[in-house]
C-alpha cells in the first residue's frame, strides 16, 4: 500500500474536488479499521487471558494488517487535507478537521495499546504518532511531519531446513559426476577431481550454513536494536514531558515571584531572599538550559543511530542477494557438473565471492560491535542527565519551600497588622460611643425647658430599640470572645447603640421637664441618669478588653435600667394624659382669647402711629406712612372678621358635635383638631404682633418696605391655618362656613393691597432720592460708580445668604411645627 506523492497527485488529478472526496473515502476507510481493532480489543479479555495464549492470538492476529493500513492511512490523510487547507477556506474544511482529530486521538491509542502486547513485539514494529495532532492552518507544519513507519521482520529460514539442503547438495554431486565421468576412474586426475568437488561442495554447504547463521543474528540484532530505539523514543518522550513540566514549574516561579515581588516591596529582608531566589532561578535557568542542549544532543545521536539503522537495513538487503546468487550459483554447478573447467573456475569465482562476503560479515560484526559500545555511551548519557534532572528537582523544591516560607511570614505579618489596625478602630469607635454618651449624660444636668409634647410615648420605642442594640452587642461581643479577627458585629453595634441610648436620654429629659408630677419627673431624670452611666461603665470595659463575666454584668445592669427608664416613662404617660384630658378645653378657649387680645392691641397700635405720624410727618413722608398704615388697617380689619367668622363656626360645630356632653368634653374627645385649632390661634396672634413692629419700623425709617410685605404674607399663612382648621369638621351647606370663606377672599385682598401699597411707596421714595448726576465730576462719577457697585455686590451676597437662611428657617419651623403637633411620635408609631 506504499504510495510516492507523485502517484498520490496523479490519483488526486491536481483537482481539489478528487482530494475532498478521497478524504472523505479515507476517513470511512480508517473507521472501518478503527471500529475493527476497537472490537477485538473489546473482546479480548485481559483478566483471563493475555497475547502469548492461543487464543489471544487468534483474536489480535488481524490486528497486524489493521496497523499496517491504518499507518500509511494516516499519511496519505494529513498530506491530502494540507493540499485542501492551501486551496479551500479554512471554514470549509471544518468537518474534515473534527473528523480527523477524532481519529486521531483513537488511532493514537490503539498504537499504544498495542505496542505493549508481547504478541507484536517479534511480528511488527507499531509506530508512535506525536503527542499533537498537525495544525493543518499552518502550512509550514507539512514540513514537520514525520510519516509514521510500519517494519515487518522477514522470515527467516529454519536450521533444519538449511541442514537438509545440504545434505542434499552432498548426495547429488556424486551422481551428477557419475554421469558425466562415469564411475570407473580411468582418466588418472578424475579421482583427485571427485575429491575436490566433494570439498566445494562442503565449503559452500559451510558457507550456506555460516550465511544463515549471520542473517540470523543480523535478524537477531535488528529486533534487539529496534526494540531498543523504541525503548529510547518512549525514554525522550518522557523527557520532553519533563521538560514541559520543569517549563510550566518555572513559569509558576516566575509568577509567583512576581507576586512575592509585588508584597514584599517595602519588606528589605524579603527583598534580599527575593533576590536570592532569583539568582537560584537564573541558575536553575541555565541549568535548563544545558539540559535541553544536552537532550538536543541526544536526539542527534538518536537520528544518526536512526540512520546508522537504515544503512544495516541496506546491507542486510545486498547480503540476501548475496545469498540468493550463492543459491543459483549452487544449482548452476549441479547442472554444469560434466564441464569441470568451468565448474572449477566457477568454484573459484563463487569461493572468492564467498570469501569477500565473509569479509563483509565480519565488517557487520564490527558495526554490531561499535553500535552496543555507542548504546552504552547513551545510556551513560542517559544517566548523567537523569542525575542532573534530579538535582535539578532538588534545587527546585528547596527554593519552592524557601518561597512558600517567605510567604507563609509574609501573610502572618500582614494578619496581625489588619487584626491590630481593626483593634484600634475599634477601641476608637467605643471611645467616640462613649464620648457620646457622656455629653447626653451631662446634658441631664444642664436646666431648660423643653417644648416638646407627647414624647413619653417614644420613651418605650427607644427603649425597645435599645434593648436590641443592647442584644446585637451581646452577640457581637460573643463572637470577638470566641474568635479575637471577628471584630465586624462590635464594631458595627456600639454606634447604634450609643446613639440610641444618647437620644433615649435626651427624650427622658424633655418628658421629665414637663411632668405634672415632680416626684415622677425626678425619677424619670435619675433613671435616665443611671442609665447613661452604666452605659458608659460598658464601654469602659469593652474598651479596656474587660472579662466576658464582667461585660455580661454590665450588659445586664444596662438591661435593668433600661427597664426602670420605661417604667418610669410609663407613671409619666398615665399622669399626663389625665391632665391633658382636663386642660385642653380651657387651653382652646385660653388660646382663642388671647389671640383676639392681640389682634385688638395691634389694630390699637396701628391707630395711634398712625395719629402720630399725621401729627409729626409732612410731604412725601406723612404721605407714604399714612397709604402703609391705612392698607395695615385694612388688614388688621379683615384679620378681625376672618377671626369672628372661624369663632362663630367653631361653636357651630361645636355645637352640633357635643352632644349632650359639654364643650370642654367635645374639644378632649377631639383633641387633634383642638391641638391644630390651638395651634393655629397662636400663629395668628404671633403675626398679627409681628405686623405691628414690621409698621412701626417702617414708620420710623429703621426697616425696609420688604419687611412689611414678608409681615403680611405671614399673617396671611396663619389665619389660612386657622380657617383650615375650622373647615376640617364643619359641614359643607353651612351658612357659616361662606362667611368664612368670603372673609378668607377678603383676608387675601386685604394683604395683596398691603403689598402693592408698600412697593408704590418704595418707589416714591426712591424717585424722590433720585441723585442730580449733571453737576457731577469725572472723580467724583467714577467715585460713586465704584461705591454703588460695591452695593450691588453687597446686596447680591446678603441676598443669598438671606436665602439660604430663609430656607433653614422655614425647615426648622416645618420640624418644630411638626414636633408641637406630635408627628415624630404617630409617624414612630405607624412604622412600629
Amino acid at each position: 500500500m506504499t504510495i510516492t506523492d507523485e502517484d498520490l497527485d496523479d490519483i488526486g488529478e491536481n483537482d481539489v474536488n478528487v482530494f475532498f472526496q478521497l478524504a472523505c473515502e479515507m476517513f470511512d476507510y480508517m473507521d472501518e479499521i478503527l471500529a475493527l481493532q476497537q472490537a477485538v480489543f473489546g473482546s479480548l479479555d485481559m483478566a483471563r487471558s493475555n497475547s502469548m495464549t492461543n487464543s489471544g492470538q487468534c483474536r489480535l492476529a488481524p490486528l497486524i494488517p489493521c496497523i499496517q493500513d491504518s499507518s500509511q492511512l494516516y499519511d496519505y490523510t494529513v498530506k491530502v487535507l494540507f493540499k485542501l487547507h492551501s486551496a479551500l477556506p479554512s471554514d470549509t474544511l471544518c468537518g474534515h478537521r473534527e473528523r480527523f482529530l477524532k481519529q486521531f486521538k483513537q488511532l493514537q491509542q490503539f498504537y499504544l495499546s498495542s505496542v505493549n502486547l508481547q504478541y507484536f513485539k517479534h511480528l511488527i514494529q507499531v509506530p508512535l504518532l506525536p503527542e499533537n495532532p498537525p495544525n493543518f492552518l499552518v502550512a509550514s507544519d507539512l514540513s514537520s511531519h514525520v510519516s509514521p513507519v510500519v517494519i515487518l521482520p522477514p522470515q527467516a529460514e529454519t536450521p533444519e531446513n538449511e541442514q537438509t539442503e545440504g545434505m542434499l547438495i552432498d548426495t547429488s554431486v556424486p551422481d551428477k559426476f557419475d554421469q558425466a565421468f562415469g564411475a570407473s576412474g580411468d582418466v588418472p586426475d578424475g579421482h583427485q577431481s571427485s575429491s575436490d568437488e566433494a570439498e566445494k561442495d562442503r565449503m559452500i554447504a559451510k558457507l550456506l550454513r555460516e550465511n544463515s547463521e549471520l542473517r540470523m543474528e543480523l535478524q537477531r540484532v535488528r529486533i534487539e536494536e529496534q526494540r531498543f530505539a523504541d525503548d529510547l523514543k518512549r525514554h525522550i518522550l518522557a523527557l520532553e514531558a519533563q521538560i514541559a513540566e520543569y517549563e510550566r514549574t518555572i513559569r509558576s516561579l516566575n509568577k509567583e515571584n512576581e507576586a512575592l515581588q509585588n508584597a514584599a516591596e517595602t519588606e528589605t529582608e524579603a527583598a534580599r531572599k527575593m533576590e536570592e531566589a532569583d539568582k537560584k532561578y537564573k541558575v536553575c535557568e541555565e541549568k535548563f538550559h544545558k539540559m535541553k542542549e544536552v537532550y538536543t544532543k541526544l536526539r542527534e545521536e538518536h537520528i544518526g543511530l536512526l540512520r546508522s539503522k537504515a544503512e544495516i537495513e541496506k546491507q542486510l538487503t545486498s547480503v540476501r542477494v548475496v545469498a540468493e546468487n550463492a543459491e543459483k550459483a549452487r544449482q548452476e554447478l549441479n547442472e554444469q557438473l560434466m564441464l569441470a573447467v568451468e565448474e572449477k573456475q566457477t568454484a573459484e569465482e563463487r569461493s572468492q565471492l564467498i570469501g569477500n562476503k565473509l569479509t563483509h560479515a565480519e565488517t557487520f560484526s564490527q558495526e554490531n560491535e561499535q553500535l552496543k559500545n555507542d548504546m552504552k555511551s547513551l545510556q551513560e548519557q542517559l544517566k548523567a542527565l537523569q542525575e542532573a534532572c534530579h538535582k535539578k528537582d532538588a534545587e527546585y523544591n528547596h527554593t519552592v519551600s524557601e518561597l512558600k516560607e517567605i510567604h507563609k511570614q509574609n501573610e502572618e505579618q500582614l494578619q496581625a497588622s489588619a487584626h491590630s489596625n481593626l483593634f484600634n478602630i475599634l477601641v476608637g469607635i467605643i471611645r467616640e460611643a462613649e464620648h457620646i454618651l457622656r455629653l447626653a449624660v451631662d446634658d441631664m444636668d444642664v436646666p431648660g425647658a423643653s417644648s416638646y409634647t407627647g414624647m413619653q410615648e417614644s420613651i418605650n420605642l427607644l427603649t425597645g430599640n435599645a434593648l436590641c442594640s443592647l442584644k446585637k452587642l451581646q452577640m457581637g461581643f460573643g463572637l470577638y470572645n470566641a474568635n479575637p479577627e471577628a471584630l465586624d458585629g462590635l464594631m458595627c453595634s456600639v454606634y447604634p447603640l450609643a446613639h440610641t441610648l444618647a437620644h433615649l436620654l435626651s427624650v427622658g429629659k424633655a418628658v421629665a421637664a414637663i411632668s405634672p408630677d415632680i416626684e415622677l419627673g425626678n425619677d424619670l431624670a435619675a433613671a435616665c441618669k443611671s442609665l447613661g452611666n452604666d452605659g458608659i461603665s460598658l464601654f469602659e470595659l469593652l474598651r479596656s478588653k474587660g472579662s466576658s463575666e464582667n461585660v455580661q454584668m454590665s450588659t445586664s445592669t444596662v438591661e435593668k435600667s433600661l427597664s426602670a427608664v420605661a417604667n418610669a416613662g410609663d407613671a409619666i404617660k398615665v399622669c399626663l394624659a389625665g391632665a391633658d384630658k382636663r386642660k385642653l378645653g380651657d387651653l382652646v378657649e385660653e388660646e382663642l382669647s388671647q389671640m383676639d387680645k392681640a389682634i385688638e392691641e395691634a389694630a390699637q397700635r396701628i391707630q395711634d402711629m398712625l395719629q402720630k405720624s399725621r401729627t409729626a410727618d409732612s410731604g412725601i413722608k406723612l404721605e407714604v406712612n399714612g397709604k402703609i398704615l391705612d392698607a395695615c388697617t385694612a388688614l388688621m380689619q379683615a384679620i378681625r372678621d376672618l377671626v369672628k367668622a372661624s369663632k362663630h363656626l367653631q361653636e357651630e360645630i361645636v355645637g352640633k358635635g357635643k352632644g349632650p356632653g359639654s364643650k370642654k368634653e367635645f374639644y378632649s374627645r377631639n383633641h387633634r383638631w383642638t391641638e391644630g385649632l390651638i395651634s393655629a390661634s397662636k400663629v395668628v396672634g404671633m403675626g398679627a404682633n409681628f405686623l405691628v413692629d414690621a409698621a412701626d419700623k417702617v414708620v420710623a425709617g429703621q426697616a425696609k418696605f420688604e419687611e412689611l410685605v414678608v409681615a403680611s404674607q405671614e399673617i396671611a399663612g396663619a389665619t389660612a391655618q386657622l380657617v383650615v382648621a375650622s373647615k376640617v369638621k364643619a359641614d359643607r351647606g353651612s351658612e357659616r362656613l361662606a362667611v368664612l370663606s368670603r372673609a378668607s377672599r377678603a383676608l387675601t385682598e386685604a394683604t395683596g393691597n398691603v403689598v402693592a401699597t408698600a412697593k408704590s411707596c418704595a418707589e416714591m421714595v426712591e424717585d424722590s432720592e433720585v441723585m442730580d448726576f449733571s453737576k457731577l465730576t469725572l472723580h467724583q462719577a467714577k467715585r460713586l460708580e465704584m461705591e454703588s457697585q460695591v452695593r450691588v455686590l453687597e446686596l447680591e451676597s446678603n441676598l443669598q445668604k438671606e436665602r439660604v437662611q430663609l430656607s433653614e428657617l422655614r425647615r426648622r419651623h416645618y420640624h418644630l411645627a411638626g414636633t408641637s403637633e406630635g408627628w415624630d411620635i404617630r409617624e414612630e408609631n405607624g412604622n412600629g
